[in-house]
Formats: structure tokens, C-alpha cells, sequence
């Protein structure tokens, strides 16, 4: 009986991604118990459709394509699991003869990694999670796969602000991805040279920030830049419930917390203000 192999993608694609599909396929392909090499397309919910199309079956110079492609190849999704939905995969991968299942992704797919171990642990299916995020927030790991990648967009991103931001005197501010952790925004903060990096785990006291960018003012240096994660957050908003600063994002005319921290250093210094999103450049 075949042992085959389904390599499924979650979540928002990083850079590296498809390399790492490569690095399945390739080791599979040297493991004489492995017959194929399926991948879901379109992330988890193909898992149900069944609709997966044999990697194996292709020839080396696509493949190589891979390693230098970034995004998904197979595609992905955000798609939602029930508990029920775990338990009729099990049914899904034996029809297949599906004997490793291998889940590449961020925290969400690193749940539904855990979900589906726990159901196939006694059905001789073995279940292996990826650690595949910009955010670099997976447990047991140093660094995942994608952050490095986001580290040097985000970089340069905040590098190439330099000139116009010193021409013009402006304060910019570069918000990057990172909703509940820092990661991101303090490498690329640091290594860009930003003024100010303000992350979710601290919240900032926005004193301080005005403070700070005073004393470049001060100091002759015409300009500031901040780095600042999408979920930074103040000390007054952290104060709140998570049902009253959900309240308050929802009523607020700022699309996000650098539009209104922007706001407020342009209407207490004067000092003219721009916003950056890199975005999904990321």
C-alpha cells in the first residue's frame, strides 16, 4: 500500500513558502516507502473537496521553480474548522492512503495542526506542522520561515524613507504587520535605523513619543522616523476592556493606530506627518 504524503498551505503566504513545499517533495521522493506527494489547493478546505493534484507528478525543472516562486503554488486559505470537521478527515486520508499529513502555516494552522494530530494519533497517520510566519511568534522555534524574508522588505521600506523624510523635515511613520507581537517591527525598526519602534507588548505612553521626537528637534536632527507594529497600542487603550477598545477602534475615524497617533503629533508640534504602510509587500 502506498504511503502518501498531503502538504497543506494556511494563512497569508510568505516568501519562502513554496521553497519549503520543495523540500517535501524533493525528501519524499528519496524515501522509497513514499508513493505521492499530494497538495491541497486552496488551504484546508480542499482537504473536504478533495482537491489535491499529485506534486510528484511533475518534472524537476518545474519544481526548481519553487525554491525562487514566492507565495503559494497550491494555494491557501483562512478556511474555519469545527470540531466535527476533524474527524471526518480521517475518512478523507485513508481513502487516499494518506500517511503524513503536513500542515505549513502561522498560529491558526499550528491549531488546527494540533486538532488533527490528536484525531489521527491512532490511525497510523503521522501529522507534522510547519512553522511558516512573518509574525515569528511560533512556540519551540528561533525563527520561522517567511520572517527573515518580511525583515528585509520591512527594512528597506524604512531605509528608503530616510531621504525624503530628512529632505522635508517630516516625521514619518512606517507601520508594519504584526497585530500581537513586535518581532517584525523591532528588527526591521532597528536595522532600518528608525527613531521610535513601538510594539504590541509595550504600550507606549504617547508623552514620551512627543518627547522624543522634541529632542530631535532640538538636536538639529530636522526629522524623525517611527516603526510602528499595526497592533502597538497605548497606555490609556490598554487601560480598557477588550470589548471597549473594540468599541472604540470601531467607532474611530483613524483606519489605524498610526493615523491617529500621526494626528496627534502633527496638531501638538506642527511638524508635518506622513504614514507608510508596506502592506502585503511584507
Amino acid at each position: 500500500m502506498s504511503q502518501n504524503v498531503l502538504v497543506v498551505h494556511g494563512g497569508g503566504p510568505t516568501a519562502v513558502i513554496n521553497a519549503s513545499l520543495y523540500g517535501v517533495i524533493e525528501e519524499a521522493k528519496r524515501n522509497p516507502e513514499v508513493g505521492k506527494v499530494y497538495g491541497a489547493i486552496g488551504g484546508t478546505g480542499a482537504i473536504f473537496s478533495e482537491t489535491f493534484i499529485d506534486l510528484t507528478s511533475f518534472d524537476d525543472e518545474k519544481l526548481k521553480l519553487l525554491l525562487h516562486t514566492p507565495a503559494s503554488a497550491i494555494g491557501s486559505s483562512r478556511y474555519p474548522l469545527y470540531e466535527k470537521d476533524y474527524e471526518k478527515m480521517v475518512d478523507i486520508f485513508k481513502k487516499h492512503d494518506i500517511k503524513y499529513v503536513l500542515l505549513n502555516g502561522g498560529n491558526g494552522t499550528m491549531d488546527a495542526c494540533g486538532h488533527i494530530y490528536e484525531v489521527c494519533k491512532d490511525q497510523d497517520i503521522k501529522v507534522v506542522g510547519i512553522p511558516k510566519t512573518i509574525d515569528n511568534d511560533i512556540y519551540g522555534t528561533d525563527m520561522t520561515f517567511g520572517f527573515q524574508s518580511a525583515v528585509d522588505i520591512a527594512t528597506n521600506a524604512i531605509d528608503c524613507i530616510h531621504t525624503t523624510a530628512a529632505s522635508h523635515g517630516r516625521v514619518f511613520i512606517v507601520e508594519l504587520m504584526g497585530h500581537k507581537v513586535g518581532w517584525l517591527t523591532l528588527h526591521a525598526g532597528i536595522a532600518g535605523g528608525a527613531d521610535i519602534i513601538l510594539l504590541p507588548e509595550m504600550p507606549y505612553n504617547f508623552d514620551a513619543v512627543l518627547m522624543a521626537v522634541k529632542q530631535r528637534n532640538k538636536a538639529g536632527k530636522r526629522f524623525s522616523i517611527l516603526a510602528v507594529a499595526e497592533g502597538a497600542i497605548s497606555q490609556e487603550d490598554a487601560q480598557l476592556s477588550k470589548k471597549e477598545y473594540q468599541k472604540k477602534k470601531a467607532n474611530s475615524p483613524f483606519p489605524s493606530v498610526s493615523y491617529e497617533l500621526g494626528k496627534r503629533i502633527q496638531d501638538a508640534l506642527g511638524q508635518e506627518v506622513r504614514i507608510v504602510v508596506p502592506g502585503h509587500t511584507q
